[in-house]
């Protein structure tokens, strides 16, 4: 099985770059993308159970992802939701986390961890090892 990952981001060269790295890279599946809140918050409630992780951006063409984090809130067990945003103040990180966040990533400077924590989440969801 392989991790099927929701992606919520605004910018289409960062949607582009990020499925692309995250199917050749970790081995996930892109099981589809928005581009704002509504949108976002709309396909995850009519496909609870089709997506193994969230990966969410603040700042989105409407609205804001901190509300689609929110919206996870009765998501299964396994299933984990991350901000991977360019806005990882020390206040924002704690907001996202309490908000429903699993980790918080900076797009600029921890692009290297949030890839472990995803190649972590496929190892989980598979029971595989691959690096």
């Amino acid at each position: 099985m392989r991790l099927r990952i929701y992606l919520v981001e605004d910018s289409p060269v960062i949607r582009a770059a990020l499925s692309e790295s995250l199917e050749e890279l970790v081995g996930a599946r892109v099981v589809d993308c928005a581009s704002a809140e509504d949108q976002a918050i709309e396909w995850l409630a009519k496909h609870p159970n089709d997506w193994d992780l969230a990966v969410v951006d603040l700042f989105l063409l409407q609205g804001s992802g901190l509300n689609v984090v929110k919206s996870c809130s009765n998501r299964a067990l396994r299933q984990k939701v991350v901000v991977l945003t360019g806005y990882a103040t020390p206040a924002m990180r704690q907001r996202c986390l309490a908000s429903g966040a699993d980790a918080v990533f900076d797009k600029a400077t921890e692009i290297d961890e949030f890839t472990s924590y995803a190649i972590n989440e496929v190892e989980r969801a598979t029971g595989e090892t691959r690096y």
